[in-house]
């Protein structure tokens, strides 16, 4: 028998339509303020790197940083409050981001510079689409992340072979242009053909003999058509991902979104959407 899902109460619902929608006037308000105090935390933190900046403003920044710190905690324990399984929240790709955005401050009482990495705030700012009502954008982005997740072994396969034939081509142009050209040794040659099969070309280290020339010509049109492989696998999978879009109604008790578009139930805790 399945187990029944408790109904959340009406303050936990009106704090999760604040927190969670933009729909109402509430929601959205917050949703601004939030975008606007992520903006402001990370040109703070910014700013701070800055060596004139922060000879003048290093304790304000600092005061600054700190505050908008301890406003996005709060944020996150109300998220997790408004919420009938914190747990699933905090472990879905959100959670996880809004967590990252406030662990670096309180890590750099321990360890010095790490506020730097607040910088991950940024990514927070993925909810402008929802608060723009720009939500086909998100559906986009959804697609094309399960396009990616989906081709994602055939393109480690793939990246396998790329890496040994870079491997096999660099010991090749070791053998055949030696030290005194540049190639002092194998590591060395196989960063030679990683930066000329991808068609980067720093010039750093060139070819000098012609057997070497003409093995170096072959990797250039060669990196051409490796470029297009991974395009081909992942555009297939974006072609079968069309044919699942999902909803962007985030599920009351977990804060989920990626359901299906007929969906009546959270595919993760099974309450109503």
């Amino acid at each position: 028998m399945a187990r029944s899902v408790p109904a959340p109460s009406g303050r936990r619902v009106r704090l999760h339509e604040i927190i969670f929608e933009a729909e109402t006037p509430f929601g959205k308000a917050f949703d601004v303020a939030l975008l606007i105090a992520i903006v402001l935390s990370v040109v703070t933190v910014s700013l701070e790197t800055v060596p004139a900046v922060r000879a003048v403003y290093g304790a304000q920044l600092r005061a600054a940083e700190w505050v908008f710190t301890i406003l996005f905690t709060v944020e996150y324990a109300l998220r997790l409050a408004c919420v009938g399984r914190p747990w699933r929240y905090a472990g879905s790709f959100f959670g996880v981001v809004d967590l990252l955005a406030i662990v670096p401050t309180y890590l750099s009482l321990l360890v010095a510079g790490t506020q730097s990495l607040i910088v991950i705030r940024a990514l927070r700012l993925l909810r402008v689409f929802r608060v723009l009502k720009l939500a086909h954008f998100v559906g986009e982005a959804r697609m094309l992340h399960a396009a990616l997740r989906a081709s994602s072994r055939k393109i480690v396969v793939f990246l396998g072979g790329v890496l040994t034939v870079v491997l096999i081509v660099g010991a090749l142009m070791y053998l055949v242009e030696g030290a005194e050209n540049g190639f002092t040794s194998i590591p060395q040659s196989v960063y030679w053909a990683i930066v000329t099969m991808t068609t980067v070309g720093y010039g750093d280290v060139a070819p000098q003999t012609v057997l070497g020339k003409v093995l170096a010509s072959a990797v250039m049109i060669l990196g051409y058509g490796i470029i297009a492989v991974p395009t081909g696998i992942v555009t297939v999978e974006i072609a079968g991902a069309l044919k699942h879009s999902t909803r962007t109604e985030a599920c009351g008790e977990c804060g989920a979104e990626d359901h299906a578009s007929d969906a009546v139930f959270c595919k993760y805790c099974g309450a109503k959407i």
